[in-house]
């Protein structure tokens, strides 16, 4: 089977891995849940590609994300759920149909117009699907009670936790459950890390586990408010501490020292250092 940039072809070497005679041992194995952990993870890998702003990663990120995809697809097919046609001819429907103002006859609308359309048109088929899952008792048929609706149900438990928040908090700003001004933001940050503090006084480690979830809560609301993605601004912070701390090794390294063995003010003083370098290079 030689490579080609038909999508077809990879939907053919999807099948011929799947296949029950003579595919990967690896791959007949694979659930709709077993594959979950692996998509989320490529997801993440397009989004660290993106922020390394390295193209040709990109593009071979971009491919596994999509293996993920005819992955599933092919899973849904052999159970006669659909195909991989049925998920193009989905999202295809849902593009025209959030559209309107592109592909229909709400022509000319204003970028705020436009944004509540579209949040209309999204709340309409959140309806549609939870009828559809009551009359049909379930994903798999099962007599089961469905939940009860709610302006935030349409938010993914599965989501990381912090982007999860932020779209929780967008989705109660809608009905005007929001604050209007960051500053305001600011101030329950401050409150959050005084009831921390009130709960490592009182030594009440569920306290504390609990004020510390309300403070990333409240500090997703000010990246939102201040139109920042907290997710890509926390793995900004990781890749900047891998950094400084990769210097404090290097530094020791040359100085003939092990990590173990340096002082917290020695290593301090390195990552300081560090911080400087940074800011002279304009980092």
């Amino acid at each position: 089977m030689q490579p080609s940039s038909d999508i077809n072809r990879l939907i053919e070497i999807m099948a011929a891995l799947r296949s029950p005679e003579t595919g990967c041992g690896w791959d007949l194995d694979q659930t709709f849940e077993t594959i979950v952990p692996f998509t989320i993870e490529e997801a993440y890998e397009v989004a660290d590609a993106v922020a390394r702003r390295d193209i040709a990663d990109l593009k071979d990120e971009l491919g596994d994300l999509l293996l993920q995809v005819v992955f599933q697809a092919r899973i849904a097919e052999e159970t006669g759920l659909f195909d991989f046609g049925g998920v193009v001819e989905a999202i295809t429907q849902k593009m025209i149909r959030r559209h309107p103002h592109v592909f229909g006859k709400a022509q000319g609308l204003s970028p705020e117009e436009v944004k509540a359309l579209w949040a209309r048109i999204k709340a309409e088929e959140s309806a549609e699907k939870a009828a559809a899952r009551r009359a049909s008792g379930g994903v798999d048929g099962a007599a089961a009670e469905a939940p009860e609706m709610s302006l935030l149900s349409a938010v993914p438990l599965a989501l990381p936790g912090l982007t999860r928040a932020v779209k929780l908090q967008a989705k109660a700003s809608t009905v005007g459950f929001d604050w209007n001004d960051a500053r305001l933001v600011m101030a329950k940050i401050r409150e959050e890390t005084n009831e921390i503090e009130a709960a490592l006084d009182a030594a009440d480690s569920g306290a504390v586990a609990e004020e510390i979830g309300d403070l990333l809560f409240t500090i997703a609301n000010l990246a939102r408010h201040m139109r920042t993605d907290p997710e890509a601004a926390i793995r900004s912070a990781n890749s900047k501490f891998e950094r400084r701390f990769q210097f404090i090794e290097k530094a020791l390294m040359r100085e003939g020292k092990a990590l173990g063995d340096a002082t917290l003010a020695e290593m301090d003083a390195l990552w300081t250092e560090a911080k400087h370098r940074e800011k002279q290079n304009g980092g």
